[in-house]
């Protein structure tokens, strides 16, 4: 089940009925993520494939739809939710002796897939703790980074396209940057259908994701912008409901882009004035528009804007982001918390954080207790077990004031670590 913590990301997650739209040749398939299906005379175009987990629930919706063979599949982007279920399509490929499906994907994607299988192992570990809320703790690996269906028809360079006919439909393919660098999506004119992808995920845009590489806002919003001139009916997200009627799918659009571009160059901006990070980001936190808190396609359920300040930022600035001569080569945490503790004590420092909590700091507080766990000498165990468990309470605490999944996934790892500390320090 999802936390109470991520409330909303059940459509997220795909949880909930597909349906068709339009003139009723075109299949919404929710998933994690979602899948469009146009059926044409010809055959299907198929744009996106979620997680291999969903591949059985994906392939029966669709055969109860259509028999139809699949002619085209389309990859939004190479991430494991967009690109893996594809087994039991090929299984019936195979045992019906139909002509393998083309696939459409931008050159990145193929890159992609080969930076997986040379970190498969990171990945799955990465993957594995930004879902452990809905996989559980030793869940099996999500995907195989060896296992991928690889494009046939490679979209190339940054201003590609790809224009097809099939069934007297077309279908325009465009690629621009967003979430990742290899993002292509999809508009139907007949359909009057826009398939996004990642670059609409029905709540806050997904750049600056704390576990991942580079993301790009600004390029995200100029995206959005060139959705727009399509003047579509139709929105199919990558993650969930189908956004239906012109007004709205405007409006989804061009909030989105107004709220990358705002970001995107509120951080330019404050670079250009010799800011460092830690000043750019509280002042960015302050002046976050209201029309952005309250708009519901930029609720922050999975990215969020605190992480988008991020993104903007590395974009432009290396690791040295402090101004600070002291962070250019640091000593060890450990070694700076022991060095504290010889100035007060542990029990001053405890109790300080202690009334950090009690006064509703919990982030100070946190900071406080660091000093205690990183530096108590390792026979305090009554002092360092009393740290950990205020740490853990407080980590307990934000969970659930944490609207964004990624971050409460974050704080609770770190919750769950401290509880097993606990248990061997009680041995």
């Amino acid at each position: 089940m999802v936390r109470k913590t991520t409330n909303g990301m059940s459509d997220w997650f795909g949880f909930f009925d597909s349906s068709t739209f339009g003139d009723g040749s075109c299949l919404f398939v929710a998933g994690m993520g979602n899948t469009c299906v146009f059926e044409t005379n010809d055959g299907l175009v198929v744009f996106d494939l979620p997680i291999k987990q969903y591949g059985l629930k994906t392939f029966r919706e669709i055969r109860k739809k259509t028999d139809k063979p699949v002619k085209y599949f389309l990859y939004s982007h190479g991430h494991f939710d967009h690109a893996f279920a594809f087994q039991p399509f090929i299984d019936e490929v195979k045992s019906k002796g139909w002509n393998m499906p083309q696939v459409i994907a931008h050159e990145n994607c193929i890159k992609r897939f080969e930076k997986y299988r040379m970190l498969d192992k990171y990945h799955n570990w990465i993957n594995q703790m930004q879902f452990t809320s809905v996989g559980g703790k030793g869940q099996e690996n999500l995907v195989s980074a060896h296992d991928t269906l690889d494009p046939t028809i490679i979209l190339k360079g940054n201003d590609a396209k790809y224009f097809f006919e099939l069934g007297n439909v077309n279908f325009e393919v465009y690629h621009d940057k967003g979430e990742t660098d290899d993002s292509i999506w999809l508009w139907v004119p007949e359909k009057e259908t826009i398939c996004t992808g990642d670059l609409m995920v029905s709540s806050f845009p997904n750049v600056g994701n704390p576990y991942k590489v580079q993301r790009y806002p600004k390029d995200w919003a100029i995206a959005m912008e060139k959705m727009m001139e399509k003047d579509a009916k139709y929105l199919v997200p990558g993650h969930g409901q189908l956004i239906k009627g012109k007004e709205k799918v405007r409006d989804v659009l061009s909030i989105t882009a107004e709220a990358m571009h705002f970001v995107h160059d509120e951080v330019v901006k404050r670079l250009n004035e010799g800011k460092w990070f830690e000043q750019i980001y509280h002042e960015m936190i302050e002046i976050f528009p209201d029309k952005f808190k309250t708009h519901p396609i930029l609720r922050p359920m999975y990215g969020c804007y605190r992480f988008a300040i991020h993104a903007s930022h590395r974009l432009y600035h290396g690791w040295y982001n402090t101004g600070n001569p002291t962070d250019l080569f640091p000593s060890k945490s450990e070694d700076i918390a022991k060095e504290l503790l010889k100035l007060n004590d542990e029990k001053a420092y405890l109790n300080h954080a202690k009334n950090l909590f009690n006064g509703g700091k919990l982030q100070l507080a946190l900071h406080i207790l660091d000093i205690v766990i990183k530096g108590a000498e390792s026979n305090h165990r009554e002092t360092l077990l009393e740290a950990l468990d205020l740490k853990y309470q407080i980590l307990k605490q934000k969970v659930k004031e944490e609207s964004s999944f990624i971050a409460a996934n974050i704080i609770d790892n770190a919750r769950y670590q401290i509880k097993n500390r606990i248990k061997e320090l009680k041995k």
